[in-house]
Parts: structure tokens; C-alpha cells; sequence
């Protein structure tokens, strides 16, 4: 795979292998708070997921009843023990699961499981093997929220570092920052739908729809005949985008205004179709820019709602803040790295043109207007990660 058209194609397509689900991957949310010996929290694992491997919906009908899921608590108490080792400087801690609550997150309902973990002695250094749904979805992480004396810090568990090791004694803010980067990084990269939009708004970046080719006809594509241009108008839309999002991400965050996640989640399905679209039927060419701020400023409440996801504590609250939005821009400059010589060797070609641009676009188009129809309505995902 050595030619241009073939590493975007590659790129494209592994985004959409993501992209036919309409929620976000899956993740969890673990919370442990260290006092001595004696460590607490809980564990929020989301129904669909265990749905999948569990089969709580009894009765098929797409729906999981406060009934079926307590019947089945013994089941999913078993998976989080069997999923989540502690250790205290190498001995083994005993956990203990307490009865099972719901709560909602941004994305859904979640199985709350309260956790009690009784060490040998209070750990210089805790080690966490975190092994849920490792088996079956490769893609799952676990976010941590771990609160010692020290001070907070968080991590991201999964299959690629499933063993992972925390001093206790101190917590450096440099640490915590680049802690809540990372999580800034990995949230980009998993967040499908911030992605596709910015994406949409780079595609057209390396030509433009000139004159109609002809009476009647098509307007004609024009590719930009050097990469400095295309690329001042990368860094048009990139910078409005992030301006935007930065703006609510930080008022969210801070609690000074709220919206409701369903009308977030919603819009900023809407504003990858409007995007996608755009390029198909140009409205607001030359323009992106300010739909990449307008809409941004939506995507940065989809992007606060991961931190408060999190349960970050006050301490730790500006820092994370400062770092998760950082993390965030970093993953963004990666995407956009990769992208732009790729699509700007390709600019002449049909296909780009016609594959890429006008056929990527339709696509993309479709699958936010379904991912808008699942998250206005309520509607059960029309598309899943086991039709992919």
C-alpha cells in the first residue's frame, strides 16, 4: 500500500469500521478512594454493554427493566470481580461488590456497583489489573478516578495496558496533567461524531466548486495549486473549532452553564449532516470556518460531559480542565496531520472527487442523520457494532 488514494482510503475506512455506531465506544467509570488499607468507590458499567455479554433484556423487547437487571445481580457482580484485580505492593486485595443502583450518564444508563476493597496493609503502591469485557470487545476502556491523600489522578485501563501500577505517596500535578491530556487524546479519537464533522469541513479544504463546467452544468472542482493554501484553510476551521469548543467545554466544566445531553447529542448529529452535506451542495463555501465555530461550540458540551463523567474533584478540576482540552487539541492536530497531505496529493484525482468528497459525504451524511434520528428520538441504535 504505497500510492496516496491508498493510505486515505485505509484511513477513511477505519474510521467508518467506528463510525456505524452511533453512541460511543464503550467505556466504564471507576472511582477508588484510598484510606489506608482500606480502599472504596464504585464502578459504573453501561447496560448495553453488559447487556451484550449478559442478556439482561429477558424478554427481548429492547428494553431493561429494573426487574431483569436485579435478578441479575449476581451475574454482574461476578463479571466486575472476575474483570478487576487490586494489589497492594504485591499482595492480593479481596473486593467486595454491594448492591447495584442505576444511574444515567451522557450516554445512557449504567449499572452503579458499590466497591469495598480490604488490603493486607495500606499500599506505597497499588497496582490495578483491569480485565472487563477483554474478551469480547477489545475497544472497552476503563476510566479511573483514583483519590488518595496526595492528591487525585486518573488513567485509562483496557486491553493495550491492562496491569497498571500507582505510588501512592505523592501526586505530582505534572503527572495529573498529563494524566487528563491523555484522556483528552483518547476521547477525540473515540468521539466518531466530533471526528466526522471536522472532517467534513477539511475535505473540501484542498479545491474548491468553481464555475459550471458548461451551461447547465455541475459546477467544475477546482484543485488549490499549493499546500499553503489548503492548509491556511485547515488552520481557519481547526482554530474556530477550537476556540468554540474550548469557550463551552470550560463553562460546562466549571458548572456555569448547562445543556440537556440529549439536545446536545442530537445537535451535534445535525451538525455532521449539515457539514457533509455542504459539501454536496455548497451553501457556506469559503465560509466553514464560522460553521466550524457555530457548531463547535456545541461539540464542546459533548466534550464536558466526559469530564464530568468522570467525577473529577474540586482540586483537580482546572487542571484537568486545562489538560483534557489540550489532550483534546493534540488528538485533533494528529487527525488533521495525517489527513491533509493525503487528501491534497490526491486533489485532482476522480477519485477524490467524486469517492471521496461527493460519495464519503452522502455516506457521512446517512449515518449522522441516523445517529440524529437514535438520539432525538430515544430510538433503539439502528445500527450496532455486531452489524458492522
Amino acid at each position: 500500500m504505497n500510492r496516496p488514494w491508498q493510505w486515505l482510503t485505509a484511513l477513511m475506512l477505519s474510521l467508518l469500521a467506528g463510525l456505524a455506531a452511533a453512541h460511543k465506544p464503550s467505556d466504564s467509570y471507576l472511582s477508588l478512594q484510598v484510606d489506608g488499607a482500606r480502599i472504596t468507590g464504585r464502578w459504573d458499567i453501561a447496560l448495553r454493554d453488559l447487556d451484550l455479554v449478559l442478556g439482561l433484556d429477558a424478554d427481548g423487547d429492547g428494553r431493561i427493566t429494573w426487574g431483569e437487571l436485579r435478578v441479575r445481580h449476581a451475574d454482574i457482580a461476578a463479571l466486575a470481580q472476575a474483570g478487576l484485580a487490586l494489589q497492594a505492593d504485591g499482595q492480593p486485595c479481596t473486593l467486595a461488590v454491594g448492591p447495584q443502583q442505576v444511574d444515567e450518564h451522557s450516554d445512557g444508563a449504567y449499572s452503579v456497583l458499590p466497591l469495598t476493597v480490604a488490603c493486607p496493609r495500606a499500599p506505597v503502591v497499588l497496582a490495578i489489573d483491569y480485565r472487563l469485557f477483554a474478551t469480547v470487545d477489545p475497544q472497552h476502556r476503563g476510566l479511573l478516578n483514583l483519590a488518595t491523600a496526595g492528591g487525585s489522578r486518573s488513567a485509562i485501563l483496557g486491553p493495550p495496558a491492562p496491569l497498571q501500577r500507582f505510588k501512592l505517596a505523592e501526586v505530582s500535578r505534572w503527572r495529573q496533567f498529563i494524566d487528563y491530556a491523555a484522556d483528552g487524546v483518547w476521547h477525540i479519537w473515540i468521539g466518531f461524531d466530533h471526528i466526522l464533522f471536522l472532517l467534513a469541513l477539511l475535505l473540501p479544504a484542498v479545491g474548491a466548486w468553481g464555475a459550471p463546467a458548461g451551461r447547465g452544468g455541475r459546477p467544475a472542482w477546482q484543485p488549490v495549486p499549493r499546500l499553503a493554501l489548503a492548509a491556511w484553510d485547515v488552520l481557519r476551521v481547526v482554530t474556530a473549532f477550537t476556540l468554540a469548543h474550548s469557550v463551552t467545554l470550560s463553562l460546562a466544566t466549571l458548572g456555569w452553564v448547562a445543556l440537556p445531553s440529549r439536545l446536545v447529542e442530537s445537535t451535534i448529529a445535525a451538525s455532521v449532516v449539515l457539514a457533509a452535506l455542504n459539501n454536496v451542495w455548497p451553501v457556506f463555501q469559503g465560509r466553514r470556518w464560522a460553521v466550524a465555530f457555530g457548531f463547535g461550540l456545541v461539540h464542546g458540551f459533548g466534550f464536558a460531559s466526559v469530564l464530568a463523567d468522570l467525577g473529577l474533584p474540586a482540586d483537580a478540576l482546572v487542571l484537568a480542565l486545562v489538560g483534557f482540552n489540550l489532550g483534546v487539541e493534540a488528538g485533533q492536530l494528529a487527525i488533521v496531520a495525517a489527513f491533509l497531505p493525503l487528501a491534497f496529493a490526491l486533489r485532482r484525482s476522480g477519485f477524490y472527487r467524486h469517492v471521496l468528497l461527493l460519495g464519503g459525504s452522502l455516506a457521512t451524511a446517512l449515518l449522522a442523520a441516523l445517529w440524529f434520528a437514535e438520539r432525538a428520538f430515544d430510538l433503539q441504535p439502528i445500527v450496532t457494532w455486531a452489524q458492522v
